[in-house]
This record gives C-alpha cells, structure tokens and sequence, in this order.
C-alpha cells in the first residue's frame, strides 16, 4: 500500500511554499501588524491569482473540486509562512460547510463558493462555544452558530467588538447580531451535523498549520544558532543545542502520521474521524509547543526581543493551540474512544483492511 502523496500534491507544496516564503516575509506581517485591518487586498488577490482560493470549492461552482488531503500541504505551508489571511479557514473550513447544505439553498450556495472561488469574498466562521470570531472585519459572509443552528450572515447585520489576541495576526470579534428565519441555513440534525464536521476541519487546519510552524521555530533557532558564535565556534555545533532541536525534529516527524492519516479520514468519510482528528490536533500541538520552548532557549536572551522573527511565529502557535479545542477537549475524546468504547487494539488490528 502506498500511503505518500503524489508527485503533484507534493509540486503544488512546493510552488506554494516559494510564493508564500518570498511574498509573506516577517517584514511585511509586521507591516500589516501596524495596519488598520491587519490584512491585505493586494496579498489576498495574489492568492486568487494562483488559484488558492478555489482549491475545495466544487466544479459545479467554478472551482477545482480538492478535497482536505489535498489541501493539508498547502495549509502546512501557510503555517510556516504565518500567513495571516484567512485562507485555511475560508478554503477548509467556511467553504465545506456551505457546499454541505441542502438544495433548498441552492442560490446562497452558488452565489457565494463562486465569488469565493473568484478571489472576490473571504469567510469567517465562528467555532461553536466561542465568543470570539476570527477575521469577522473583513468577510464578506459569517457563518455563525445559534445552538444547532447555522446561519448565514452579511456584515450589516452584525456588530463587532475588536478583541486582543496573544497573536497581532489574529483579528478577533465579539459578534453581536440578531438569529432570523432568513439567515438560518441550517437546524436540528443536519446542523448538528454540519457544525461537527467544521469542528473537525477546523482542528484539522490548526493541526496543520501547528506542524508548519514548528518546522519554522526550528529553522529560524538553526540559523540563528550557526550564525552566533561563542569561543569561535557556531553555538549550533555545541550538543546541548543540537539535542533540543532535534527533540523538536522527532515530535514533527511523529506528528505528521497522525495528521495526514486524519486529513485522509476527513476526505474519504471514513468512521471515527473524530478521534484520528484530536490525536493530530494533540501530537502537532506537542510539537510546536516543545518548538516553541526550544527554539527560544537556543536564542538565549534575544529570543525575548521584539526584532527577533522567531515571536511572530511562536505567538501563532499559542492562539491556533487553543481554537477549535483546546488539548484538554482532544484529550477527552481520545479518553472517551479509548474507554466509553470498544476500540479494536493490539498487533494485527492497526489497518482496515489484510495486508498480504
């Protein structure tokens, strides 16, 4: 069985990482951290142009019809690049769910995933539970939650209240706005459905962009590290250093499994994604939280600085640990799988299927 992706998911990776390395550089996130909105149009129209923005929205809708293993790459590299535009949660996220409602809402569906495709609107979604919805300032469309409720909503129908966050590159919103007939889309069993299966895909694009952003921390601390020089020697040739990076280097590496195994599950509509979901969101966080550790350790004193780059991107990996569950959530849905259940464990009982 081959479980590696094809030489062009790991292309479109490539292409994707060398526009995102050279057009999102940690002077221009600084920039946008001084702006008013904290985003940018032009960087937006960039990431239509190279056909990001339809990636998972369906053919029918002008798009590429891509699926989560097909976009867990690309969101990985959007992490390492601390891309601030929301992207992962427009493309894996706000589109799914609407392309998931039923035909009665055929013309909201079709208006909407073609202007997302067209690079001409962005999504916010709110994670049912928190108050605090992320990039609600400039969406064009907010899909929010009321119980099991889903709803579609214009920015005139809402009310914002900007909320700090860890990260200057999350713009956070407390949304205050009115539920009406018109703007549910959704209700009773199908939105419990829907809203379950945004969870997931929101955990999973945390999960994702965690494990991008640990290989960064640990790229910029070995940079760092053999750039500065102690008893003219690099520091980064001393063991003590090499061990806590490669501490890191083994929770990505072990990370990886669970997270591309869960996007797999996600695509293919497989049982039990709910649990291969929260080992990916638990083992990415493991990783970049160690990163983060590690990484600023390596940097000694100049870690803590401001001019640093390594904050821009330890400050990401913070806030995505704790949206769409935080580790106490996850923890408790593999406890409940491993427990309340009747998992099948042990050799032999690893794979859905015989191996010859």
């Amino acid at each position: 069985m081959d479980f590696s992706f094809s030489r062009d998911q790991l292309l479109f990776q490539d292409n994707v990482r060398s526009f995102l390395i050279n057009e999102v550089t940690p002077e221009r996130i600084r920039e946008l951290w001084l702006s008013d909105s904290g985003r940018s149009d032009q960087l937006w129209a960039q990431l239509m142009e190279l056909g990001l923005t339809a990636l998972t929205v369906p053919e029918e809708q002008g798009g590429m019809g891509m699926n989560e293993l097909d976009f867990i790459l690309l969101a990985q590299e959007c992490g390492y690049a601390g891309l601030p535009e929301p992207l992962v949660d427009t493309m894996l996220i706000g589109v799914p769910l609407l392309a998931a409602l039923d035909e009665s809402h055929a013309v909201l569906k079709q208006h909407w995933l073609a202007r997302v495709a067209q690079g001409r609107a962005r999504l916010a979604i709110a994670e049912p539970g928190n108050q605090l919805v992320s990039d609600a300032h400039v969406a064009d469309l907010l899909l929010l939650a009321h119980g099991d409720e889903v709803h579609a909503v214009e920015p005139g129908a809402v009310r914002l209240t900007r909320n700090v966050s860890v990260d200057p590159s999350r713009q956070l919103f407390q949304v205050d706005w009115t539920p009406t007939p018109s703007t549910c889309v959704a209700a009773g069993e199908q939105g419990q459905r829907l809203w379950a299966a945004a969870f997931n895909r929101g955990a999973l694009g945390c999960a994702a962009q965690m494990l991008g952003l640990a290989k960064r921390m640990v790229d910029l601390a070995v940079d760092y590290t053999f750039e500065r020089k102690q008893f003219g020697k690099p520091v980064g040739s001393f063991q003590a250093v090499k061990h806590l990076m490669a501490s890191v280097a083994v929770q990505i590496e072990f990370a990886k499994g669970p997270l591309y195994r869960a996007a797999y599950a996600l695509a293919e509509q497989q049982p039990g994604q709910e649990v291969l979901v929260s080992h990916a969101k638990l083992a990415t966080a493991e990783a970049a939280m160690l990163a983060a550790k590690n990484t600023i350790q390596a940097h000694g004193a100049m870690g803590y600085t401001w001019e640093v780059d390594l904050h821009l991107f330890m400050k990401r990996a913070w806030a995505l640990d704790k949206v769409w569950g935080d580790r106490g959530h996850h923890k408790g849905r593999i406890r409940a799988a491993l427990f309340d259940g009747n998992p099948a464990l042990g050799a032999g009982k690893t794979s859905d299927g015989d191996c010859a």
